[in-house]
């Protein structure tokens, strides 16, 4: 039980796609929760029909990641109370009194944690977005800011940030969660301990020859001996020579 008391939206940031190694120091707390959130799903299917046919019947590929779209709202106006260390504002203060930098450094705190490359991974961060029953694991994929009120200055006081978040699920999760034995699907599958090659591509395809052919995708030299925990990819069979 929460008690009543307000939750707000946390975005916490992982230097890993395993969501292990969290950075300490760096998350986004919103100044307030959203008034919505979107999520999208899609699957994609194949429409090939035989000679002859009128019309073709879709194929089932794949599902794809699914996306999340947020707004955030950034305000040093003074209207909004209890913003960060900001006294309360009375009900009647429409002046916009003198706030520093604006949004800028709020801005610059929300990109380090969403947006900014990461120079230890050379990659931007992984992210986990939660509030209430919303708990999604992902990357930034779009972000865009509207200014909307300024000082005279020019000094922006308030923004809307637009951002589209990509799901990005790990590849153990990912496999166990597809557990689908089409040979004519793409599979991505996780080496366990006493697994083999011939064995793995046997319980895809349903046929341990393709092995060679998988090693040589997979760029395999010794794969009599495979490693628990590396990744393999076995393609369709419909794509291979």
């Amino acid at each position: 039980m929460s008690g009543g008391k307000l939750q707000k939206l946390i975005i916490r940031c992982f230097k890993d796609e395993k969501y292990k190694n969290e950075i300490k120091g760096l998350k986004y707390t919103a100044l307030l929760n959203p008034e919505k959130y979107t999520q999208s799903y899609k699957t994609e299917y194949k429409k090939e029909g035989g000679t002859g046919t009128s019309s073709t019947a879709p194929k089932f590929t794949r599902s794809l990641p699914s996306d999340l779209d947020l707004e955030f709202l950034f305000d040093r106006t003074g209207v909004l109370v209890h913003y960060g260390d900001d006294k309360q504002a009375s009900s009647d203060d429409t002046v916009y009194k003198d706030q520093g930098k604006g949004i800028i450094d709020d801005l610059a705190n929300f990109k380090k944690a969403v947006f900014d490359y990461n120079g230890d991974q050379h990659k931007p961060n992984y992210l986990i977005i939660s509030w209430g029953a919303l708990l999604f694991k992902g990357i930034l994929t779009d972000l865009s800011i509207e200014y909307k009120l300024f000082k005279s200055d020019g000094t922006p006081l308030r923004a809307i940030a637009k951002v589209k978040f990509i799901s990005h699920i790990e590849a153990e999760k990912r496999a166990a969660a597809e557990n689908n034995k089409s040979p004519d699907l793409t599979h991505y599958r996780v080496v366990k301990d006493g697994d083999t090659l011939p064995l793995m591509t046997h319980q895809i395809y349903g046929d341990s020859k393709y092995y060679l052919e998988v090693a040589k995708v997979n760029k395999l030299y010794k794969f009599r001996k495979l490693t628990p925990g590396q990744q393999l990819f076995f393609p369709p069979l419909a794509k291979q020579s």
